[in-house]
């Protein structure tokens, strides 16, 4: 291999292996969520119809979003209590670090309050409310977390810095563990799907 070769394509020092792969398994788990999403949005334009796939898609995305804040919340603890690899790579900008929380906690209250619904059926109290009032407050919040991030995606997932590709070894697993997070998505959909039915209006009903 040439020089020139060599220096398209470089390894990571050992030192940054942690949190580089972190970094694209964050950003791996991300891109899959906000295709995921971006779908499941298209069901809420027209949800009496697509209210299966709405349900679906929603249980679906469950493994992957706990696949993420378990990525996002291991990057903050290592950061915090001193791992140099990731003390170096540094803390996002201050007004991202104050909307993570809100991003996980609204991401947990649309899926939770969904799955509640989902298990409790038509007439279950406050929840369809409380579900339609988080999707609201995720929606602004992602908003600005898919702006400020989304763009990052391609040079983090090929991993190009400069002229240079950056290999970060660990792909294999992380691959195993985003697949493992749909695979488990996927399990939960298919076993509580038919749980939409009674959601489903009834022939006459507005």
């Amino acid at each position: 291999m040439s020089v020139t070769a060599k220096s398209r394509h470089r390894r990571q020092p050992d030192s940054a292996d942690g949190a580089a792969g972190n970094e694209r398994l964050t950003a791996l788990t991300g891109a899959v969520l906000l295709a995921g999403f971006a779908v499941e949005g298209v069901t809420v334009l027209s949800v009496r119809q697509l209210l299966t796939l709405h349900v679906f898609l929603g249980m679906l995305l469950i493994g992957p979003v706990v696949l993420k804040i378990g990525s996002t919340c291991y990057r903050f603890t290592r950061y915090y209590t001193g791992a140099p690899a990731y003390v170096r790579k540094g803390p996002p900008a201050p007004l991202l670090r104050l909307l993570g929380p809100f991003v996980i906690l609204t991401s947990l209250a649309v899926l939770g309050t969904g799955v509640i619904l989902e298990i409790a059926g038509p007439g279950s109290g406050p929840w369809l409310l409380l579900h339609k009032a988080s999707f609201v407050l995720w929606f602004g919040v992602m908003a600005i977390h898919v702006l400020a991030y989304a763009w990052r995606l391609p040079r983090i997932l090929l991993g190009s810095r400069g002229r240079a590709a950056v290999v970060v070894p660990g792909g294999a697993a992380r691959w195993l563990l985003v697949t493992g997070a749909l695979a488990g998505g996927l399990l939960l959909a298919l076993l509580t799907v038919h749980l939409a039915a009674p959601w489903h209006p009834g022939p006459g009903s507005g």
